[in-house]
């Protein structure tokens, strides 16, 4: 217990507590369900391009909510943003999941559920905004860990299918989730306040319609394109996004259809995957707290490359190969992804966080948005196509991650001295 990590989870106060402490209850009915999302869709009659169709679509909304965000954030707040858009975008959905019948259902339960997109943006400054920059890659960790320590939990739902079958249990699974994740909800709420940027954002806003404050982004997106740390950023992120989306779509398809490996075993693979994520965590990712990311970042997705090629190696029915290429992945991650996260807050100018971030991601996800068609129609032709498209994508990311530290406009000059704490 006296671990820098559980030292900082003992340590944490204000919204940063809320947004921590609660991530469990979206954690574990998220977690329950995940693994067989895709394979639950076959089962109810969806082919492989309705699949990847309903993806893209999911993506091209999220454009635009993700390019609201910003505006929405700051006229609304951070806190009323959060709650309304986490029960439009997961408690709405996950309720048409759990009672879906065909591609319309899931369809629509798509569009609601892009929604997310809002609330990532107004999550994060609930987050970050009046936190320790020094706490971030700790704080990031704990969100990480959460969603992994919950993910253990994933095999009991390879028990209710291997004892109910797969579609009367993933109809309770998604009406868990959707009590679970609306709870989580409520209670982040009572926790959290509005920040100090937050309500300066609300004050300046106020009066203006929503598309006159978006209209005044034209100038914070002619300073993201100045800022060559931002854009590396924001090229990291859509290459992480696309490998992520790929991979969370179709791995389940490739393992059961191409691999035969049962559906009730692959939670088997996600907890072996949370238990290793959950060892370089506590492990490693502490030494990595003051380092600069761009070195172990480029490694991370290096290692995230190497398991690719392994799992495009493995045969039908091989399940040592197949744990190998989950356990690479699974070490590999967190130095991509967690210092990526901490990577695109240090770069962000923190006076136009909400309209910085909702850009980054607007940019992230217009470039993300057709892999899932493309990777739904490659899934067509072999199963194993979207995962070398998987490996190129890991490839660019670790040059582009080394190629990032020489680049002018770094972290350090764009950060401030983080404020002193008002009495």
């Amino acid at each position: 217990m006296s671990h820098s990590l559980f030292t900082t989870l003992r340590n944490l106060r204000g919204n940063v507590r809320g947004c921590v402490y609660t991530e469990a209850l979206w954690g574990i009915p998220f977690n329950l369900y995940a693994p067989y999302a895709s394979v639950y869709m076959l089962a109810l009659g969806l082919t492989d391009a309705q699949i990847g169709l309903i993806t893209s679509i999911s993506l091209v909304c999220q454009i635009f909510w993700a390019l609201l965000s910003g505006a929405i954030t700051d006229k609304a707040g951070r806190k009323r943003t959060t709650l309304v858009a986490d029960i439009i975008s997961w408690s709405v959905p996950t309720f048409i999941w759990a009672i879906s019948q065909n591609f319309t259902y899931f369809l629509v339960a798509a569009l609601f559920n892009s929604v997310w997109r809002v609330s990532m943006t107004s999550w994060t400054c609930l987050l970050v905004e009046d936190t320790d920059p020094d706490l971030l890659v700790d704080v990031y960790a704990w969100i990480y860990i959460a969603n992994l320590v919950v993910g253990l939990v994933a095999p009991v739902g390879g028990l209710f299918i291997a004892r109910y079958g797969l579609v009367p249990t993933m109809r309770g699974l998604y009406a868990l989730a959707c009590l679970m994740m609306t709870a989580k909800f409520l209670i982040m709420n009572a926790m959290v306040t509005e920040t100090r940027q937050g309500m300066i954002r609300m004050q300046e806003t106020r009066g203006q319609h929503l598309f006159a404050v978006l209209g005044e982004s034209t100038a914070v997106f002619r300073q993201v394109l100045r800022t060559p740390a931002v854009l590396a950023a924001a090229g990291l992120m859509v290459l992480l996004n696309i490998s992520r989306m790929i991979s969370g779509t179709f791995w389940s398809i490739l393992v059961t259809e191409k691999l035969a490996i049962p559906a009730e075993h692959l939670a088997l693979f996600h907890t072996a995957r949370a238990v290793a994520q959950l060892a370089i965590f506590f492990l490693v990712m502490p030494r990595l707290r003051t380092a600069p990311v761009h070195r172990p970042m480029a490694v991370g997705f290096g290692g995230l490359l190497l398991s690719q090629v392994i799992l495009l190696m493995t045969p039908a029915g091989h399940y040592p190969l197949l744990f190998l290429a989950t356990l690479v992945e699974a070490c590999s991650a967190p130095a991509a992804s967690a210092l990526l996260d901490k990577l695109l807050v240090l770069v962000v100018d923190p006076k136009e966080r909400a309209r910085i971030t909702a850009i980054v991601y607007v940019i992230v996800i217009i470039w993300t948005s057709p892999f899932g068609w493309i990777a739904g129609q490659l899934s067509e032709v072999d199963r194993i196509l979207p995962f070398i498209l998987c490996s190129l994508l890991y490839a660019a990311a670790s040059l582009l991650a080394g190629f990032t530290s020489r680049l002018p406009g770094k972290e350090e000059s764009l950060c401030e001295p983080y404020p002193a704490e008002e009495p």
